[in-house]
């Protein structure tokens, strides 16, 4: 949804996004799309966006609490000549945006931050040039560089990347630009990106885009399904480009009681055995993968631990503390997670740490606990799955709203 908001502002004509999210993270950037100069209006459950480019209206754009927005969209902001304020909210006021006082420069962008955190200042035009970037933080800068390098037309001009994480997220992005018509970089082996300049954007007038169901917040409810179901979950594409898709290896690894059928995916509640996944390219996965492995017989081993820290809370820290209220051990060793599962769930009084995957983690978690669980900061869910929820209450969990969310079975 962000990317198609993205990709919508950068195509001169016409866009209707179907099918859209309406997640905190998704009105940050239907907001910070209009700040910046597109017309967005809402058609039978539709966004029409109307765009000519970049063209800020405002002096100001805030992105929320979304790392996603505030890595992509700076560049793109970057692509006008005005000043502009970029601002967030959460914890995005405490991850480090160094890699905009390094890299913005380098393609003729006055930049300005609070000592390397939020507020940016950016000041374009843009200018394309042969840079290399250090992709192992994060593939979001990378997202934003490739769409701006789009928008600005790009000529034989490279984009070097050492030690790329989360792969698949740019070929989604990739698959975004197909869609809407832009110049698509020669992808060699995600160490380098060149920008041909014998290949033009298309000039396409109309675009109709229908975002895909999130396996994001799909893989939460895959997991309660195996956990407590049986449900069918419906909506996710299996020839998605999105990383999270991934859970659907891990739920095999467990054997988990699924079945993929044409109305979806089918989960039953079995016994199931500890897995080892490496959740490098998908460090979102934790969360849902660590409610899985507390009902998996056996120790869990998961990959890539060193992706979680810059996260809404410190992943790694917040799911260890957590889950031991639960009874559930989790040991930390290097680069790898070990969740010592099978042994039951406690019910507990739990925190989200405002972060909107651990309250989703704890409160699958509890679909099968042997007592109420209380998870404070519920609310944080908004963020990316504000439905979340009411979701567990239609497949028949005891959830009750209030200041803090109490679960039961």
């Amino acid at each position: 949804m962000q990317r198609a908001c993205a990709a919508a502002l950068l195509a001169k004509g016409t866009t209707i996004i179907q099918n859209p999210g309406h997640s905190n993270d998704d009105k940050a950037a239907l907001d910070i799309i209009q700040r910046l100069g597109a017309k967005v209006t809402e058609e039978n459950g539709e966004w029409k966006v109307e765009s000519g480019g970049v063209d800020p209206v405002a002096d100001e754009i805030d992105c929320g609490e979304s790392g996603l927005s505030i890595r992509m969209f700076t560049p793109l902001v970057a692509l006008s000549d005005k000043e502009i304020t970029i601002n967030g909210s959460g914890s995005l006021v405490t991850r480090p945006m160094d890699f905009f006082d390094e890299i913005l420069p380098r393609l003729d962008v006055k930049v300005k931050s609070n000592e390397g955190k939020l507020p940016l200042i950016v000041q374009g035009p843009l200018v394309p040039k042969n840079i290399e970037v250090d992709g192992s933080l994060s593939s979001q800068f990378l997202t934003g560089l490739l769409l701006a390098y789009a928008a600005a037309d790009a000529k034989d001009v490279s984009i070097k990347v050492n030690d790329l994480k989360s792969k698949p997220y740019i070929d989604l992005t990739l698959d975004v630009m197909k869609q809407f018509g832009f110049k698509i970089p020669v992808n060699k082996n995600y160490e380098e990106f060149y920008f041909d300049g014998r290949t033009h954007n298309s000039e396409l007038i109309t675009h109709n885009y229908t975002v895909e169901g999130d396996w994001s917040g799909g893989a939460f409810l895959l997991v309660a399904g195996a956990i407590a179901g049986p449900i069918l979950v419906s909506g996710l594409d299996m020839a998605s480009a999105q990383a999270d898709k991934a859970i659907i290896d891990a739920l095999m690894a467990a054997n988990a009681g699924m079945a993929i059928e044409a109305k979806g995916i089918r989960l039953v509640p079995t016994e199931m055995n500890a897995f080892d996944f490496d959740a490098t390219d998908c460090p979102d996965l934790f969360p849902p993968l660590v409610a899985l492995a507390a009902y998996c017989k056996g120790k869990t081993r998961i990959k890539g631990v060193s992706r979680l820290a810059h996260k809404e809370s410190n992943r790694a820290i917040t799911l260890q503390d957590e889950f031991d209220m639960m009874g559930v051990t989790i040991d930390l060793e290097d680069d790898m997670m070990i969740v010592h599962g099978g042994k039951g769930v406690k019910g507990a009084d739990v925190q989200s740490h405002h972060d909107h995957r651990i309250a989703m983690a704890c409160a699958v978690a509890a679909l099968k606990a042997d007592s109420e669980m209380v998870i404070d900061n519920a609310e944080a869910v908004s963020k990316s799955y504000p439905d979340f929820y009411d979701h567990l209450q239609q497949l028949g969990a005891h959830v009750s709203l209030s200041n803090k969310l109490k679960f039961h079975e």
